[in-house]
This record gives C-alpha cells, sequence and structure tokens, in this order.
C-alpha cells in the first residue's frame, strides 16, 4: 500500500497538480492537508474520475482541512475535533485490508515560542497533548495504524537548515520537539521516513514562500510525517519525499511524502 501526504495548500487552487500527483506516483492512498474548502467545496467528482473514489473530507471556509482519498474502499471513518475547536484538522479511515490513517493537520503555533505570550503557541502544544490522550485512550500499539500530516515539527537536528539558528524558532523549539517526542512514545509510534533514510541524512519537506530562489538557499524543514505502529514497522518497505514538487507552477510550500508499506 502506498501512502502519500502532501499539505497541498489550497486544494482548489491546487487540483491540477493533485492530478498529475496521482497519475505520477500512483498512491493507494493520499492524504491532504490545509485544503482550504468546505465539504461541499472539495473536488471530490474530479479525484472520484482519476480512481479515487472512496474519500473522507473535513473541511472549513477557507483555512485548515484535511481529506483521505482512497483507491480502496474504506470501511470506517472519523472526525474529531480537537481543543474545543471546530477547525478541521483530523480525519481517520479504516482502508481496506484492516490499516487505519489518520490524518492530521497540527496548529503551525504562531511566531513567539511562549505559550504565556502567544495563543497559538499555547494552543499547538495543547492540541499535541489531547491527540497523545485521545489515541491513548481509543487506541492500540497493537493496532495497524499510519499517522500522517503536516505536523508542524521538525524534529531532527537533521530536519532543519540550521539547528543552531532555529532552536528558538517556532517548528524547531526544544518544548515543541519533546511534546512530539511524547505523543510519537504514547503509542510506540515509528517515524517511517527515517526508519528508510538515516537520520544523519539531511532531509526536508517545506521550503519557505519568503525564499528569493528556494532551491539555492535550501533553507528548509521537514515538518510533514508519516507514523506507523509497532505491527507495520517491519512492512515499511520505501520512503521518499518529492523534492521536485516544490519547484512545479503554483507550488505549494511543502511538497509530497511517500511511503510504501508491504502488507
Amino acid at each position: 500500500m502506498r501512502v502519500v501526504t502532501w499539505n497541498i495548500n489550497s486544494v482548489r487552487l491546487r487540483l491540477p497538480r493533485a492530478l498529475e500527483l496521482l497519475a505520477a506516483v500512483k498512491p493507494d492512498v493520499l492524504c491532504l492537508q490545509e485544503t482550504k474548502a468546505l465539504a461541499d467545496q472539495f473536488p471530490a467528482a474530479d479525484f472520484a474520475e482519476a480512481g479515487y473514489p472512496h474519500q473522507a473530507v473535513a473541511g472549513m471556509k477557507g483555512y485548515n482541512g484535511v481529506a483521505i482519498l482512497s483507491r480502496r474502499p474504506i470501511e470506517l471513518t472519523e472526525q474529531r475535533d480537537f481543543c474545543g475547536k471546530t477547525d478541521a484538522r483530523h480525519v481517520a479511515a479504516r482502508v481496506d485490508g484492516g490499516v487505519e490513517v489518520h490524518n492530521f493537520y497540527v496548529p503551525s503555533g504562531g511566531d513567539v515560542p511562549d505559550p504565556a505570550k502567544n495563543e497559538k503557541f499555547a494552543h499547538k502544544l495543547d492540541f499535541l497533548a489531547e491527540m497523545r490522550d485521545w489515541l491513548g485512550a481509543n487506541r492500540a500499539s497493537t493496532d495497524p495504524m499510519v499517522l500522517v500530516g503536516d505536523l508542524n515539527i521538525a524534529p531532527l537536528d537533521t530536519d532543519v537548515w540550521s539547528h543552531k539558528q532555529l532552536l528558538d524558532v517556532v517548528s524547531h523549539t526544544p518544548v515543541e520537539v519533546e511534546a512530539l517526542g511524547v505523543l510519537q512514545g504514547g503509542l510506540g509510534w515509528v517515524d517511517a521516513v527515517r526508519a528508510i533514510i538515516p537520520p544523519e541524512q539531511t532531509l526536508f519537506s517545506w521550503w519557505s514562500y519568503r525564499a528569493r530562489d528556494w532551491e539555492a538557499s535550501n533553507r528548509g524543514r521537514r515538518l510533514d510525517h508519516v507514523w506507523v505502529t509497532e505491527p507495520l514497522v517491519a512492512k515499511v518497505a520505501d520512503a521518499s519525499i518529492l523534492k521536485a514538487a516544490r519547484g512545479w507552477e503554483k507550488a505549494s510550500d511543502h511538497v509530497p511524502v511517500i511511503v510504501d508499506l508491504n502488507l
């Protein structure tokens, strides 16, 4: 089963790119974040025509939004709101074959890495804690699950262009990295990408729009992740990040992350 996760940054604006991605990469499951569309605005028919009729969509007007698109039948779907906000940051589906996929869009956290001074950063930390508690109370480490999405945290030194310079920049601060580690340890999630691509290797999935030449400066961060629970760890066959997508016409600032599971 090939799983792809991508923060598309507006599904309607980048629908042609998404359809090209499906044709080229041929995932079994495509998970999108930041779709920025209500459910009735989501281009469901276009994706169905492309061979992905099985869909789970959670959307809101102009912001956030997540979706799971599958070539295989979906047996169960679930959507949960976190931190008392109806802001379309989670959707889940059990894909035919028994693998449950959770798609998350974690809040970015604003600019100031102090929850006492920045409510957006406090929201991010609360969201991560509630994710951990909810998954721990409602799922088990023995369940075959995949957790994907824009988690908005680059945990490793090699997940950012400069560990030293980004230590006090939201997305790589020690408090966020620690919170992500606690979440990951809750059900013993394994980073499927780093299971294939060594942690020593520099790896990014996001490059800012602010860079005059994103490729030349290469000041990226790995914000997009694919995790698996223990029953799927030995089944992770391959992983890659489609860096070339950052150079597409009307590109998102994120690029697709691809993981193959040998089920």
